[in-house]
């Protein structure tokens, strides 16, 4: 891809592949007997939602050879998004993912990554570093650094872009894809210099810089090098403070369904408001409205909202 305005507004890296979820709601895994089939993985979703808003957006991933590796294929470009940068890995299945229905805030998840995950497989030297360095927004995770080869890929994807643009870390800590939090956090540390955002909850907030509270920890990240830093806080909203101005906005009320792709939903809102260069206020708004959709629904990619439905949610919050 060549520089300039071919370039993807928003690029994403790492984890991708099928989200398997039940279509009964409140029901075990054990007694569930039908489900939909999904394109999932974080740094997928958030490339969905971007595109959603008109963006020009691509991914860099891995898939299996095989028809779930087609599929997720399908599904991007289905969804507007450029796949141009995912590739099979032969001797790997593409992941898939199950997950229980609990509403309001138990979901549990089950990854099937085994013996690993082929979006782990994105080697260094396969990087397009014209498209890593000129995307508007360049999106990486903290699962991205849990193995080889795609820590060194990710750290050298930070790396080559040397902070231009806007830089996204998802702090995105599974306890499950980690021998420890302290090993989680050392690799975190090493790639915060590199990046001007970072967005997380309060625990993945404790995996980065050893801190909760939120105030601390924002300025744990800000000390970091990170410009911009955008802490959940559940049920007490959002912080987010960009070592000038700080706001705290409440989220926004919704009947949760399914809350696992909520926090894909506000990056991808996220992503659109950087580019559209709003002030901190307004992002955030327009972040938790986005989040607070798609937890009112069942899946994850395919229930990213459009601008308008997310204004449309907006002004009802502010009615109610």
């Amino acid at each position: 891809m060549s520089a300039g305005a071919s370039a993807p507004e928003v690029l994403t890296m790492g984890r991708m592949g099928v989200d398997i979820y039940p279509l009964q709601v409140g029901v075990s895994l054990r007694e569930v007997e039908t489900f939909g089939k999904y394109l999932g993985g974080s740094p997928a979703n958030v490339a969905v939602a971007a595109a959603r808003y008109g963006r020009r957006s691509a991914i860099i991933s891995r898939t299996g050879a095989d028809p779930f590796g087609e599929f997720v294929h399908d599904a991007l470009r289905g969804f507007g998004v450029d796949d141009r940068y995912v590739s099979a890995v032969p001797s790997l299945p593409t992941p898939v993912t199950f997950c229980e229905i609990f509403p309001p805030d138990d979901f549990p998840l089950y990854f099937y990554r085994f013996p690993k995950a082929p979006d782990l497989e994105i080697h260094a030297d396969e990087l397009d570093l014209d498209a890593v360095r000129d995307a508007g927004i360049l999106w990486v995770t903290v699962t991205g650094l849990c193995q080889e080869p795609s820590r060194e890929a990710t750290l050298h994807a930070l790396r080559t872009r040397g902070r231009r643009g806007t830089t996204v870390l998802d702090l995105d800590y599974r306890p499950m894809f980690w021998p420890s939090r302290e090993t989680a956090r050392r690799w975190v540390q090493e790639a915060l210099p590199h990046v001007t955002v970072a967005v997380g909850n309060l625990d993945e907030c404790d995996t980065a810089v050893g801190v909760r509270e939120p105030r601390t920890a924002a300025r744990a990240l800000h000390e970091a090098g990170v410009e911009l830093a955008v802490v959940k806080q559940g049920p007490a909203g959002v912080l987010a403070s960009d070592g000038r101005a700080e706001v705290e906005v409440p989220p926004v009320p919704v009947d949760v369904l399914n809350g696992l792709g909520a926090g894909d939903a506000f990056g991808g809102a996220l992503c659109h408001a950087l580019l559209a260069r709003w002030e901190l206020e307004r992002s955030m708004r327009f972040c938790n409205a986005a989040g607070a959709i798609v937890a009112s629904r069942l899946a994850c990619a395919d229930a990213m909202p459009t601008a308008a439905e997310v204004e449309a949610k907006i002004e009802e919050a502010v009615r109610a």
